[in-house]
């Protein structure tokens, strides 16, 4: 045997099938990943699970841009993890129960009542809408934006 073929006996194999790289991964048949040949690569079989389809109200849309935006590795790791949109939808619905409770306390504690909305309608929707500033403002703070 020369010197040539000792090196060659000694060097590691450049080319491995796909089975070899599928056994490489994983040892947990759960996690082993599948691959396609394409041409001359091998691509990993990557799909999603299905998701629900509800749509994302206003405090969700919120949320997702806040995360995007400021928060980016977490906005990542939800989105690769298949978390994101039920955390969207979760975020959404507590704001928006958040948001009764709040404008009903806010109510009595300012005396609204459906008196002042039939004797001066307009102090009504001005009050109305000052409160419910005031109670977005909070949703925001704790919910939204942490």
């Amino acid at each position: 045997m020369n010197k040539n073929e000792a090196s060659k006996q000694n060097e590691p194999s450049s080319q491995s099938s796909p089975n070899n790289l599928s056994k490489q991964n994983s040892p947990n048949e759960k996690n082993e990943l599948t691959y396609t040949q394409n041409g001359d690569y091998l691509i990993p079989d990557l799909s999603l699970s299905e998701t629900q389809t509800t749509p994302i109200g206003k405090y969700g849309r919120m949320r997702r841009t806040y995360l995007k935006e400021h928060r980016p590795i977490l906005y990542n790791r939800l989105i690769l993890s298949e978390k994101l949109y039920p955390h969207l939808t979760e975020i959404d619905r507590t704001a928006n129960e958040r948001l009764e409770r709040l404008m009903d306390e806010l109510t009595k504690q300012n005396g609204v009542t459906e008196k002042l909305k039939a004797d001066d309608p307009m102090e009504w929707v001005r009050t109305m809408n000052s409160l419910k500033a005031q109670a977005e403002e909070t949703i925001l703070t704790e919910l939204i934006f942490s």
